[in-house]
Protein backbone atom coordinates (compact mmCIF):
# COMPACT_ATOMS: atom_id res chain seq x y z
CA UNK A 1 0.00 0.00 0.00
CA UNK A 2 1.80 3.46 -1.08
CA UNK A 3 1.12 6.50 0.85
CA UNK A 4 -2.15 7.85 -0.93
CA UNK A 5 -3.82 4.41 -0.68
CA UNK A 6 -2.55 4.27 3.57
CA UNK A 7 -3.98 8.24 3.81
CA UNK A 8 -7.00 6.83 2.16
CA UNK A 9 -7.74 4.20 3.97
CA UNK A 10 -7.21 5.58 7.11
CA UNK A 11 -9.50 8.59 6.19
CA UNK A 12 -12.69 6.07 6.00
CA UNK A 13 -11.51 4.40 9.19
CA UNK A 14 -11.84 7.56 11.03
CA UNK A 15 -15.21 8.68 9.05
CA UNK A 16 -12.93 11.62 7.22
CA UNK A 17 -14.02 12.85 3.76
CA UNK A 18 -11.38 14.30 2.49
CA UNK A 19 -11.58 15.69 -1.09
CA UNK A 20 -9.10 14.79 -3.99
CA UNK A 21 -7.52 18.14 -3.78
CA UNK A 22 -7.56 17.96 0.43
CA UNK A 23 -5.74 14.10 -0.14
CA UNK A 24 -2.97 16.03 -2.44
CA UNK A 25 -2.42 18.43 -0.10
CA UNK A 26 -1.66 15.79 2.49
CA UNK A 27 0.72 14.28 -0.15
CA UNK A 28 2.75 17.74 -0.52
CA UNK A 29 2.91 18.11 3.16
CA UNK A 30 4.40 14.65 3.52
CA UNK A 31 6.96 15.21 1.00
CA UNK A 32 8.18 19.02 1.85
CA UNK A 33 8.29 17.39 5.70
CA UNK A 34 10.21 14.39 4.54
CA UNK A 35 12.40 16.59 2.49
CA UNK A 36 13.20 18.96 5.19
CA UNK A 37 13.51 16.71 7.82
CA UNK A 38 16.42 15.09 5.92
CA UNK A 39 18.34 18.26 7.15
CA UNK A 40 16.52 19.93 9.72
CA UNK A 41 15.16 17.04 12.19
CA UNK A 42 11.80 18.83 12.25
CA UNK A 43 10.02 15.26 13.58
CA UNK A 44 11.15 12.08 15.20
CA UNK A 45 8.42 10.01 12.61
CA UNK A 46 10.49 8.97 9.27
CA UNK A 47 8.44 7.07 7.08
CA UNK A 48 5.48 7.84 4.93
CA UNK A 49 3.42 5.22 7.46
CA UNK A 50 4.61 6.75 10.87
CA UNK A 51 3.78 9.68 9.48
CA UNK A 52 0.10 9.38 7.93
CA UNK A 53 -0.95 7.82 10.71
CA UNK A 54 0.87 9.42 13.94
CA UNK A 55 0.55 13.00 12.59
CA UNK A 56 -2.02 13.06 9.63
CA UNK A 57 -4.69 10.86 11.15
CA UNK A 58 -4.08 11.65 14.45
CA UNK A 59 -4.50 15.42 13.74
CA UNK A 60 -7.87 14.79 11.86
CA UNK A 61 -9.22 13.31 15.23
CA UNK A 62 -9.46 16.57 16.78
CA UNK A 63 -11.77 17.54 14.51
CA UNK A 64 -14.46 15.41 16.60
CA UNK A 65 -13.85 17.45 19.40
CA UNK A 66 -13.92 20.82 17.21
CA UNK A 67 -17.89 23.13 16.52
CA UNK A 68 -19.11 22.77 12.85
CA UNK A 69 -19.47 26.44 12.69
CA UNK A 70 -16.38 28.44 11.22
CA UNK A 71 -14.04 29.09 14.14
CA UNK A 72 -10.55 31.15 15.05
CA UNK A 73 -8.30 28.42 16.19
CA UNK A 74 -4.70 28.20 17.54
CA UNK A 75 -2.41 25.10 17.68
CA UNK A 76 0.00 25.56 20.51
CA UNK A 77 3.46 24.34 19.92
CA UNK A 78 2.75 23.09 16.64
CA UNK A 79 6.04 21.33 15.70
CA UNK A 80 5.94 20.91 11.72
CA UNK A 81 2.03 21.72 11.79
CA UNK A 82 0.64 19.22 14.00
CA UNK A 83 -2.80 19.35 14.79
CA UNK A 84 -3.49 23.20 13.04
CA UNK A 85 -2.25 22.46 9.30
CA UNK A 86 -4.45 18.83 8.60
CA UNK A 87 -7.60 20.34 10.72
CA UNK A 88 -6.82 23.23 8.31
CA UNK A 89 -7.15 21.01 5.48
CA UNK A 90 -9.73 19.31 5.88
CA UNK A 91 -11.76 22.46 7.31
CA UNK A 92 -10.33 25.09 5.12
CA UNK A 93 -12.56 27.73 5.96
CA UNK A 94 -11.37 27.78 9.88
CA UNK A 95 -8.86 30.56 10.75
CA UNK A 96 -5.70 29.24 11.71
CA UNK A 97 -2.84 30.12 13.75
CA UNK A 98 0.36 27.79 14.28
CA UNK A 99 2.65 28.96 17.74
CA UNK A 100 5.89 27.40 17.35
CA UNK A 101 9.00 29.47 18.82
CA UNK A 102 11.64 27.02 17.09
CA UNK A 103 12.83 29.07 14.32
CA UNK A 104 13.11 26.36 11.90
CA UNK A 105 10.04 25.01 12.60
CA UNK A 106 8.77 28.66 11.96
CA UNK A 107 10.22 28.52 8.90
CA UNK A 108 9.02 24.56 7.71
CA UNK A 109 5.40 25.80 8.27
CA UNK A 110 5.51 29.51 6.52
CA UNK A 111 7.17 27.38 3.45
CA UNK A 112 4.58 24.36 3.61
CA UNK A 113 1.59 27.04 3.95
CA UNK A 114 3.35 28.90 0.50
CA UNK A 115 3.25 25.16 -1.13
CA UNK A 116 -0.19 24.90 -0.15
CA UNK A 117 -1.41 28.30 -0.59
CA UNK A 118 -3.52 28.25 2.14
CA UNK A 119 -5.03 31.69 3.21
CA UNK A 120 -6.29 32.58 6.63
CA UNK A 121 -3.57 31.12 8.61
CA UNK A 122 -0.54 32.83 10.11
CA UNK A 123 2.74 31.40 11.85
CA UNK A 124 3.03 33.02 14.99
CA UNK A 125 7.28 32.35 16.19
CA UNK A 126 6.66 32.77 20.21
CA UNK A 127 5.83 30.50 23.04
CA UNK A 128 2.17 30.45 23.83
CA UNK A 129 2.45 32.07 27.26
CA UNK A 130 4.33 35.11 24.94
CA UNK A 131 1.83 36.13 22.66
CA UNK A 132 0.74 39.37 24.64
CA UNK A 133 -2.74 41.23 24.91
CA UNK A 134 -3.41 41.66 21.20
CA UNK A 135 -4.16 38.13 21.40
CA UNK A 136 -6.45 37.74 24.56
CA UNK A 137 -9.89 36.62 24.26
CA UNK A 138 -9.10 36.16 20.52
CA UNK A 139 -9.70 32.13 19.48
CA UNK A 140 -12.65 30.15 19.71
CA UNK A 141 -10.35 26.79 20.75
CA UNK A 142 -6.85 26.50 21.53
CA UNK A 143 -5.74 22.95 20.28
CA UNK A 144 -2.70 20.85 21.29
CA UNK A 145 -0.43 18.01 21.19
CA UNK A 146 2.39 19.43 22.61
CA UNK A 147 4.01 18.16 26.27
CA UNK A 148 1.47 20.61 28.13
CA UNK A 149 0.23 19.30 31.71
CA UNK A 150 -3.30 19.83 32.22
CA UNK A 151 -3.13 22.51 34.99
CA UNK A 152 -0.08 24.38 33.13
CA UNK A 153 -2.45 24.26 29.27
CA UNK A 154 -5.55 26.13 31.50
CA UNK A 155 -3.43 28.43 32.88
CA UNK A 156 -1.16 29.47 29.54
CA UNK A 157 -4.15 29.12 27.15
CA UNK A 158 -7.25 30.21 28.61
CA UNK A 159 -6.01 33.82 28.34
CA UNK A 160 -6.45 34.19 24.65
CA UNK A 161 -9.83 32.11 24.41
CA UNK A 162 -13.54 33.86 23.79
CA UNK A 163 -15.82 33.73 26.03
CA UNK A 164 -17.81 30.46 26.11
CA UNK A 165 -14.81 28.62 24.38
CA UNK A 166 -12.69 25.69 24.94
CA UNK A 167 -9.36 24.49 24.83
CA UNK A 168 -8.94 20.49 23.62
CA UNK A 169 -5.36 18.52 24.95
CA UNK A 170 -4.35 15.48 22.98
CA UNK A 171 -2.86 13.11 26.00
CA UNK A 172 -1.92 9.29 25.60
CA UNK A 173 -3.46 5.88 28.15
CA UNK A 174 -2.14 7.70 31.38
CA UNK A 175 -4.29 10.51 31.06
CA UNK A 176 -6.81 9.30 33.87
CA UNK A 177 -3.94 9.70 36.39
CA UNK A 178 -3.31 13.69 35.77
CA UNK A 179 -7.00 14.34 35.65
CA UNK A 180 -7.77 12.76 39.39
CA UNK A 181 -4.77 15.47 40.38
CA UNK A 182 -6.60 17.92 38.50
CA UNK A 183 -10.11 17.11 39.65
CA UNK A 184 -9.01 17.55 43.48
CA UNK A 185 -8.16 21.24 42.80
CA UNK A 186 -11.18 23.08 43.80
CA UNK A 187 -9.94 26.18 41.50
CA UNK A 188 -9.16 23.94 38.39
CA UNK A 189 -11.67 20.76 38.69
CA UNK A 190 -15.08 21.82 37.28
CA UNK A 191 -12.62 22.65 33.89
CA UNK A 192 -12.98 19.77 32.18
CA UNK A 193 -15.90 19.03 30.36
CA UNK A 194 -15.35 15.74 28.58
CA UNK A 195 -12.90 13.41 27.69
CA UNK A 196 -13.27 12.04 23.80
CA UNK A 197 -11.55 8.34 23.58
CA UNK A 198 -10.61 7.70 20.27
CA UNK A 199 -8.58 4.96 18.65
CA UNK A 200 -5.75 5.84 15.49
CA UNK A 201 -6.62 3.59 12.62
CA UNK A 202 -4.70 0.34 11.90
CA UNK A 203 -4.76 -0.54 15.71
CA UNK A 204 -1.76 1.94 16.67
CA UNK A 205 -3.17 3.30 19.84
CA UNK A 206 -5.59 5.68 21.36
CA UNK A 207 -6.14 9.11 21.76
CA UNK A 208 -7.27 10.79 24.54
CA UNK A 209 -8.86 14.17 23.91
CA UNK A 210 -9.61 16.25 27.40
CA UNK A 211 -11.88 19.07 26.00
CA UNK A 212 -11.91 21.70 29.07
CA UNK A 213 -13.57 25.29 29.29
CA UNK A 214 -11.88 28.01 30.89
CA UNK A 215 -15.09 29.80 33.10
CA UNK A 216 -14.01 29.36 36.22
CA UNK A 217 -10.37 30.85 35.75
CA UNK A 218 -9.01 34.50 36.85
CA UNK A 219 -9.40 37.04 34.41
CA UNK A 220 -6.94 37.37 30.98
CA UNK A 221 -5.81 40.93 32.36
CA UNK A 222 -3.87 38.99 35.47
CA UNK A 223 -1.84 36.58 33.01
CA UNK A 224 -0.35 39.68 31.09
CA UNK A 225 0.34 41.66 33.89
CA UNK A 226 2.36 38.52 35.46
CA UNK A 227 3.82 37.66 32.01
CA UNK A 228 5.76 41.53 32.28
CA UNK A 229 7.47 40.76 35.48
Amino acid sequence: MNAEELLRKGLREIHVSCSEDQVQAFMTHLRELKKWNRVHNLTALKTDSDIIIRHFLDSLLYLKALPEKKIRLADAGTGAGFPGIPIKIARPGTHVALIEPARKKAAFLRHVIRMLHMGDIIVLADRLEHLGKEHARRYHVIVTRAVFSLRDFLETACPYVVEGGRIIAGKGPNVFDELKTLEADTHLGNSVKEVRRLRLPFGQGERNLVVMECGRMPPATAHFERCRH
